[in-house]
Parts: C-alpha cells; sequence; structure tokens
C-alpha cells in the first residue's frame, strides 16, 4: 500500500513522511531538532469468511492539503503487506469485520468490567502467538486525561492515513486515522492504533488516545496495541509499546518493517456496522 493523506491534527504536531527513506531521514533531523528537551466466551464461536490471497489492499485515498507551519511534510501508508494469504474475522452478530493474515491467530476474550452491553473485546497475536493487537467497541467515553504543561511531553506522527469508520465529532477530535505515533521520554516510545483524537496542543501531550469516539449512545471503540500510549519510567514495563533509539529506528520500523505493514492493512480493514 502506497499513498499519502494529511493527518489533519489541529494541534500541530509534528508530522514525518515516512515513504522514501531519503526523505524520511531529512524529516527526522526536522523532527528530532523539534523534539529537543479462535475462542468464544460462551456468545457464539467466531466467523471466518473466505479472505483474498491478493497481497496489497486497495490504495487509501487522500489528497494533499497545507500543514501547519510546525508540521515537516506529509504522512504515508506503508509499502505493503506482506502476507500472501489473509482471513476475514467477524463477531457472531456481524457487528464488526477485519482481515488479519492466514496464519495470525484471532480470539475472542471477556469485555472489559464497565464496557456498554454487546461490547466486543477481539485479541490478535501472530503466528508465533505474540500480541500485536486488541479491538474493543462499547467503550464508556472517558475524557482526555488533565495534562499540566509542565508535565507534556513531545509526540511526532510518524505515518497517518484516514479511515472511514463511525464516529462522533467534538472538541479536540479530527476525522478517523490509523496512526503510528511517538511520544519522547527517556527513550521514543511508539503506537499504532486508530483514533480520532487529537493528541495535545503545540504537538505536546501526556498520553496519546488510540480511541475512536463512537457514535451517540454506543460508545467508543479502540484497535491497536495500547488504548493510551505514555511514556513509561525506567523501572515500568514497555511492551507493548515500541522503543526506539533515534526516531530514525521508529521510521524504519514503520518503513522497512513487514509487521507495521500487515498491521496497518489489517486496522484499515475494520467495518463496523452503523
Amino acid at each position: 500500500m502506497t499513498g499519502t493523506a494529511p493527518f489533519g491534527e489541529s494541534d500541530n504536531a509534528t508530522v514525518v513522511r515516512c515513504g522514501v527513506m531519503l526523505r524520511c531521514g531529512i524529516a527526522l533531523a526536522v523532527a528530532a531538532a523539534a523534539l529537543s528537551g479462535c475462542g468464544s466466551n460462551g456468545k457464539g464461536a467466531p466467523v471466518w469468511t473466505a479472505g483474498s490471497s491478493v497481497a496489497e489492499s486497495p490504495t487509501p485515498s487522500g489528497s494533499s492539503s497545507t500543514q501547519s507551519p510546525t508540521a515537516s511534510g506529509s504522512v504515508s501508508a506503508a509499502p505493503g503487506a506482506t502476507a500472501s494469504a489473509w482471513k476475514v474475522f467477524s463477531d457472531p452478530a456481524r457487528t464488526v469485520s477485519f482481515e488479519v493474515p492466514q496464519d495470525w491467530i484471532v480470539q475472542s476474550v471477556a469485555p472489559d468490567p464497565g464496557t456498554l452491553p454487546g461490547a466486543l473485546k477481539v485479541d490478535v497475536k501472530d503466528a508465533k502467538g505474540a500480541y500485536l493487537a486488541t479491538l474493543q467497541t462499547g467503550l464508556p467515553p472517558r475524557p482526555a486525561p488533565a495534562c499540566p504543561g509542565g508535565a507534556a511531553r513531545d509526540y511526532v506522527v510518524i505515518s497517518s492515513v484516514p479511515v472511514d469508520l463511525p464516529h462522533r465529532d467534538g472538541a479536540g477530535t479530527i476525522d478517523p486515522h490509523v496512526v503510528f505515533r511517538v511520544i519522547r521520554g527517556y527513550k521514543y516510545f511508539g503506537s499504532y492504533g486508530i483514533t480520532n483524537v487529537v493528541g495535545g496542543a503545540g504537538g505536546k501531550g501526556c498520553a496519546l488516545q488510540n480511541v475512536v469516539r463512537g457514535p451517540q449512545g454506543r460508545g467508543d471503540y479502540s484497535f491497536g496495541d495500547l488504548t493510551v500510549l505514555k511514556p513509561p519510567a525506567p523501572d515500568q514495563k514497555v511492551a507493548p509499546a515500541k522503543a526506539f533509539d533515534t526516531l530514525d529506528q521508529a521510521a524504519k520500523y514503520v518503513d522497512k518493517g513487514s509487521e507495521f505493514a500487515n498491521v496497518q492493512r489489517m486496522l484499515m480493514s475494520l467495518r463496523i456496522k452503523n
């Protein structure tokens, strides 16, 4: 998958294009300067349908637009999913569906306490059983956590592609995007997911939410490795967030790695019944 699309955050977050590594290196240098400082839970078995064997999804549409003064370029989809065969997962009621590589593991698990009636929780792992992402629906709406100015950290949008999903507009929201964002701590910590919630004002934030504000009365939903990305303390567990020594390493994970290419296709294939 290749293509470009504006991230569209209204908070002037630093944005990096990683479609071509030479350009990416230049953009990351600018960004670095800016950053100084198949089971079931008793509700029925998952439904599998025949998946496409084509290795690439349709190129996501997007049009260029004027970036904010502090943005350092546009953003792009990953260069192409590498799995040769894909399957489609759907819940028993067929309210959600998404594609995964044929050998990945998808398992429905019990929703977390406090979720809305009819909520779903689905874990995705690779062929070796390593965790990749969780889809959750029916999440109770929660306001963004308070972020005192002195506690805010710089963050960078490494990749962002628009995706057509039901959502609720409001203050601090954009149209839904599949993103990979990095926040600075004692290293650069990255996370992928779907979101329509901006990270924070001026390219700084305390927590980056991989959450989409759902239609009124249906709760929010998330699909990614983390629901919220925060820079951990040195003695805290990092996983499933990705840790990088440099922004260039984060860019190479997005631009060169097959894991992100496949994860991005999976996230972009999400369909939620209106």
